[in-house]
């Protein structure tokens, strides 16, 4: 660490008019792809908080299809050109520029501001009571003004790639297969993606990561529009329906713009901004393509914490909420009514006389990461820790209903003709064996649906994602808003 921040403030002396020494460098939680610290250092006899932002690991290339983190330093100072709020960009690092600042990988110092970037906290904060119910409108006109800059004049088209709508859901749709795992409701939603294509726009400057977690908040509205690293040109309702996407709604499905606020006021303020009237069926359309969209992203992550520079025990929790996306693709494209498969829950009377059984020794490790690490940690390490007995509370999950949800899942693709006669792997026998059974029947069903020769609306197919990804994502994350509403249209009927 004493290296890492030599060379940082290296950078800043360089940088930056009366810098004189860094005091302290901290990295902050969250940021999966990327890193973000908190700096503290003196600036003419003054201590000042900075923010220094660098690839993961510090990795030194840029990642194919992103804009790399010296552009988006440049997209952060054209935007507050155009009058969006950003914090200041006040140093960009670049190994291949100066080479004396290897070890820092690519990144760039901004100011420091406050306000409100959690969004949880943006969503239900008494302090932010006031200001919650104008964020909408106002995220409309700030939206509005990032797709009016001129992507030529400011030279941003040289820097980003353009794409079409088409190619989009056909590259995330292939990004997906190259990880090599069946999720049907993800072939599924590309499917009708690609069958329902919006009509061509005028391709704009598209921030792609406009959400509740990437801006910050205050008690005035939003004091910065942060991240924007998957920035392109392209159809500019795609951020639209990415801040409705519910994965950022944060339990909030009632308010769909961001857990927040209604799609009028989003498109009243987009249209006062711009004079362009909102389609809010073009809208919906860029909503479902962020869900699949994320439950594509969110499996990256488990393949980058296995072969990436930054085995963070975040990468692979976040790869298991690809089910939250694809229940929200469910509900989007596919409702009706659906149930859970019963858990079997162990026996806690004891007195058993066994060793302690797998579900115990699990339960044990998730007391000790709750309370006694988070108790004596803070910062990342506490949040690393949350999120490592939330992944053990997967596996408990897991050990309860993944039996009775692999026998059900079976016997319906087996009911839509998966696997006639072709494989005696079929035939059930032990617990691992049909394991490889099950495996076999998703890959056929998604291998049908890749190939187009399993039509939408065949019969017991929809019924079947949807008790599928129900199940699965009760397993992954029984508290998400997603599964509520999935179970709740069900009830919703019987009433």
């Amino acid at each position: 660490m004493a290296e890492f921040e030599a060379a940082l403030e290296n950078v800043l002396r360089r940088e930056i008019d009366a810098f004189e020494t860094l005091i302290s460098a901290e990295r902050l939680t969250g940021g999966a792809s990327q890193e973000t610290y908190r700096l503290v250092a003196r600036i003419d006899g003054v201590e000042q908080t900075l923010a220094f932002r660098r690839s993961a690991g510090g990795a030194t290339e840029v990642v194919e299809g992103r804009p790399g983190l010296a552009a988006e330093a440049e997209l952060m100072r054209v935007a507050a050109a155009a009058g969006v709020p950003e914090p200041e960009v006040l140093a960009v690092i670049d190994p291949q520029r100066h080479p004396v600042d290897t070890g820092l990988g690519l990144g760039f110092v901004m100011e420091w501001l406050e306000g409100e970037t959690l969004g949880a906290r943006i969503v239900r904060a008494p302090e932010l009571d006031d200001v919650r119910s104008r964020l909408a409108y106002q995220i409309g006109r700030i939206l509005a003004r990032i797709h009016q800059i001129d992507v030529a004049a400011t030279g941003l088209d040289a820097l980003l790639t353009t794409k079409s709508t088409e190619d989009y859901v056909n590259e995330t749709w292939q990004r997906y297969q190259d990880l090599g795992t069946p999720q049907p409701m993800i072939d599924y939603t590309a499917r009708w993606l690609l069958d329902n294509l919006p009509p061509a726009v005028t391709p704009r400057l598209v921030h792609n990561d406009f959400r509740n977690g990437n801006i910050m908040v205050d008690h005035t509205g939003v004091v910065a529009v942060l991240d924007w690293e998957t920035a392109h040109i392209g159809d500019p309702m795609r951020d639209l329906g990415w801040i409705c996407t519910n994965s950022w709604r944060f339990g909030r499905s009632d308010l769909p713009v961001g857990g927040f606020g209604h799609y009028n006021d989003l498109f009243a303020g987009y249209e006062d901004e711009s004079g362009i009237r909102v389609d809010a069926e073009h809208v919906k359309y860029w909503e479902v393509f962020g869900s699949f969209w994320w439950a594509a992203g969110t499996l990256g992550m488990g393949e980058h914490w296995r072969n990436g520079p930054d085995p963070s025990v975040e990468r692979p929790a976040i790869a298991r909420r690809s089910s939250e996306c694809q229940i929200d693709c469910v509900n989007l494209l596919i409702p009706g009514p659906t149930s859970l498969v019963p858990a079997d829950t162990p026996p806690r009377d004891g007195s058993s006389s066994d060793l302690p059984t797998n579900d115990e020794l699990v339960a044990s490790v998730i007391a000790f990461l709750r309370e006694d690490v988070m108790a004596h940690t803070e910062g990342r390490t506490q949040f690393l820790a949350r999120v490592a007995a939330n992944s053990l509370d997967i596996v408990r999950r897991e050990f309860a209903s993944s039996p009775a949800h692999r026998a059900a899942e079976t016997k319906r693709l087996l009911d839509l003709g998966m696997g006639k006669g072709t494989n005696p792997a079929y035939e059930l026998g032990s617990d691992q064996h049909d394991g490889d059974a099950l495996l076999a029947l998703r890959w056929e069903l998604t291998r049908s649906l890749r190939d187009g020769s399993l039509p939408l609306d065949r019969p017991g197919l929809a019924e079947h994602l949807r008790l599928a990804v129900t199940n699965q994502v009760a397993i992954d994350q029984p508290k998400y808003s997603g599964l509520a509403t999935a179970l709740a249209f069900g009830r919703g009927l019987e009433s």
